[in-house]
């Protein structure tokens, strides 16, 4: 890279950098969705509560992509109507499958997976002692027995 080249790729670099954080602002709502500030609230904890189904690592309230949209323009509505938070979980839920929860629940049917850590985990604790405690005997039997010359 020679002197001349060195600040046109500083001023690209920088004009990368901006251009992503200019980008980013705009994945938000900046307006907001209800003059009463408790309504306004609840909209803003569950739009924190449910996933965004095309982005799947972020919440609705922060993701731009146009179901993310659909979906908080569906809660703002549902709020507006008068529902209460869980009939509004409920609503996503049924209709999108509980993997539409940030923070999904605990049920039968995904039971494994909350437990299969714990059961991975106890699982490699009982063949580590296993073989510890079969290393151990096999040295002993080997060793010559202390006392004897």
């Amino acid at each position: 890279m020679t002197m001349t080249t060195f600040p046109r790729f500083l001023q690209a670099l920088t004009a990368a950098f901006l251009f992503t954080l200019a980008s980013a602002a705009l994945a938000i709502d900046t307006e907001k969705a209800f003059e009463d500030p408790a309504l306004q609230a609840r909209y803003e904890h569950i739009n924190r509560e449910l996933r965004c189904l095309v982005c799947q690592n972020q919440t609705i309230a922060d993701s731009n992509a146009t179901l993310a949209q659909d979906l908080r323009k569906e809660v703002r509505e549902m709020i507006a109507d008068g529902k209460t938070d869980d009939e509004i979980r409920t609503f996503m839920i049924e209709r999108y499958g509980d993997f539409v929860l940030y923070r999904p629940r605990m049920t039968a049917s995904n039971f494994l997976l909350w437990a299969a850590p714990v059961l991975l985990l106890l699982l490699g604790g009982f063949i580590g002692i296993r073989y510890i405690r079969k290393q151990a005997a096999v040295a002993d039997a080997e060793s010559p027995e202390a006392g004897q010359s």
